[in-house]
């Protein structure tokens, strides 16, 4: 992974955990933390998709769709957890 990959997964990352932070209201972590999950969740969703068999077309904004899912699912589970 080169430096420019790098760069495009925390822009990314940060536009989906932003928009999980806006729809999980009340779940979210504040901006860092929402930041820090749409990056996991980045991975998390490419993953979680995969699997499922589920495709979502190429390009940035399919990489900010499944990020964005990613995040919604992880923010999900982390407020599953932290009751």
């Amino acid at each position: 992974m080169d430096l420019r990959q790098l760069l495009i997964l925390l822009a990314v990352g940060a536009i989906a955990g932003w928009l999980a932070g806006l729809v999980t209201k009340g779940r979210g972590l504040g901006l860092v933390g929402n930041l820090v999950v749409g990056v996991i969740g980045a991975f998390l969703g490419a993953w979680l998709l995969g699997v499922l068999g589920v495709t979502i077309g190429g390009g940035l904004i399919g990489q900010v769709i499944k990020a964005f899912l990613g995040a919604v699912v992880l923010l999900g589970l982390l407020g599953l957890i932290r009751r």
